[in-house]
């Protein structure tokens, strides 16, 4: 297993593509999304420490169903295709490991679903800074309108006006590409259920 420095953009796969590694999230996060059409992009899962990028691969499955995209730079653990499957097989551990994951990530996709359609956008706006801020655990991280609205499904205007009214009542601060989270506890106010359920998600791993 190597330490890799992954960079805000990186695309480490494709969907259909062949997944040749599995990624260990340290410092980063990284996006996972569907595509639509051949050019629209919705996020349906987000990883970070807490998780592991290529998920197929430990079910049997060599191509990956969507594109996963480092969206917080920083550092992760990298380990080829071959050396994980004889992992999995030689450590009951791991394994029972990553099937946790995998039961998580299910409940994560699953409920982000659910949020996307039933969930006005500024409290979707709110839990997903939440979520970047946990698995980051910083309160400041590096990211435009243009991504937040390819991440919400949602037009620039729409994530513009969200994030204006939360930087207006203090609870964010948004400069250059970067945001900063002022009031934890006013930003969770915001948010929708979903980001409670999935603190609850989390703790029953």
């Amino acid at each position: 297993m190597a330490s890799v420095k992954l960079a805000f953009g990186d695309a480490l796969y494709e969907p259909d593509g062949l997944m040749r590694y599995v990624y260990f999230p340290n410092t980063c996060l990284v996006s996972l999304l569907t595509i639509v059409d051949g050019h629209l992009a919705l996020e349906v899962g987000l990883v970070g420490r807490e998780g592991m990028v290529g998920v197929p691969l430990a079910l049997g499955f060599r191509s990956s169903a969507v594109r996963a995209i480092v969206q917080g730079e920083g550092d992760a653990l990298r380990m080829s295709r071959v050396r994980f499957l004889g992992a999995l097989r030689r450590s009951p551990q791991l394994l029972r490991g990553v099937n946790g994951y995998i039961h998580a990530l299910m409940w994560q996709i699953s409920q982000t679903a659910a949020c996307n359609r039933f969930h006005v956008v500024e409290a979707r706006l709110a839990k997903w800074l939440l979520m970047t801020r946990d698995r980051l655990d910083s309160e400041e991280f590096r990211m435009t309108h243009d991504f937040l609205s390819s991440m919400l499904g949602v037009r620039r205007e729409g994530v513009t006006k969200a994030a204006s009214a939360f930087q207006q009542k203090k609870l964010i601060e948004y400069s250059r590409g970067k945001i900063r989270i002022v009031d934890h506890g006013g930003l969770e106010a915001a948010s929708c259920s979903c980001y409670r359920r999935s603190l609850a998600g989390s703790r029953a791993r």
